[in-house]
């Protein structure tokens, strides 16, 4: 699919022109790709290209034309995954290569079209705000999502449910700090790779202007602080899988507790059980009038002294 701005007048259908300043690849085909490349003399990176994880091939000049290449987060409802993005930039035109749609993308075009004249460099700039725009609101929601999780964990009376439905609570935060902590590990690959854009824009993009350049600080400076913001929410997802790993402990000792306490009090009355059931001619107890009811009473009271010793004790 190719999207153009801006668009030429005569066809209904974008098509790659002459006066075309940015020109947006989405999954192209051969033939798409192969009149992106007539068209502007620019070479269009592939999949396998983009994908290269080395420095010198994700940022590299050539005859006056900077690649680049980053990889991107597609979030989803149920599992985010990482895309590649390819960005090649000269004096006149912007060109960009992707393999899935993205939000920030779809929403800085939407806002480009009431724009007549803009330079190839300033899309490019407007382009990553956008990137880093919704970088930050996703993780603002992964944050949010993240004290939901702890108010689950910490907060949450727990104390009279059943062990089968505290085990699927537990594993259901298990599942969320998971995917919050996959998430945001995406999202910091997405921020390094627009982290290395801005310096290498600053040192090979020779035909910056004095307006683009605090334009381009003023970028790197809000990626330092999402970095920190991730660093941050990474340590939080280590202390909430900690803790959610710590109840699933305190709740298998109980268990293992319970049993135990369990076999350490049946062992008397069976005991005792045991004796007076041996079939011996010659026993006292046989002769008893009470013999039967001290027996009783015997038993019960060697189940129940264990019992309130735990209790004493405070294992009960």
């Amino acid at each position: 699919m190719l999207n153009v701005f801006p668009g030429h007048p005569g066809q209904a259908e974008p098509t790659p022109h002459a006066q075309a300043v940015w020109i947006d690849l989405v999954d192209p085909d051969p033939q798409e790709i192969a009149l992106v490349e007539r068209t502007t003399g620019l070479h269009v990176p592939g999949l396998a290209e983009l994908s290269e994880i080395e420095s010198s091939s994700r940022l590299y000049r050539r005859n006056g034309t900077l690649t680049m290449s980053l990889p991107a987060v597609q979030a989803a409802d149920t599992q985010a995954r990482t895309t590649p993005v390819g960005v090649v930039l000269s004096r006149e035109r912007l060109l960009t290569v992707r393999f899935a749609r993205l939000r920030a993308f779809e929403t800085f075009a939407e806002s480009c079209k009431d724009r007549e004249q803009i330079s190839s460099t300033d899309l490019l700039l407007g382009l990553l705000e956008a990137i880093v725009d919704r970088l930050a609101d996703v993780l603002e929601r992964t944050g949010e999502e993240l004290d939901q999780v702890s108010g689950r964990i910490f907060h949450a009376r727990r104390g009279g449910l059943r062990p089968k439905r505290e085990e699927n609570e537990l594993r259901a935060v298990l599942r969320a700090v998971g995917r919050s902590g996959d998430l945001i590990s995406k999202l910091r690959d997405t921020l390094l790779g627009v982290g290395r854009l801005g310096p290498f824009l600053a040192t090979n993009a020779d035909w910056l202007t004095d307006a683009q350049k605090p334009r381009l600080e003023t970028l790197q400076a809000d990626i330092r602080s999402l970095t920190d913001y991730n660093a941050h929410l990474t340590n939080k997802v280590q202390f909430l899988l900690d803790a959610t790993l710590g109840f699933i402990s305190i709740e298998q000792n109980d268990i293992i507790k319970v049993l135990t306490i369990v076999s350490v009090v049946g062992v008397p009355p069976t005991f005792f059980a045991s004796m007076y059931g041996m079939n011996f001619k010659w026993m006292p107890e046989l002769d008893w009038a009470w013999g039967y009811p001290y027996a009783l009473m015997l038993i019960v009271l060697s189940a129940v002294l264990p019992l309130l010793w735990f209790r004493w004790r405070g294992w009960l």
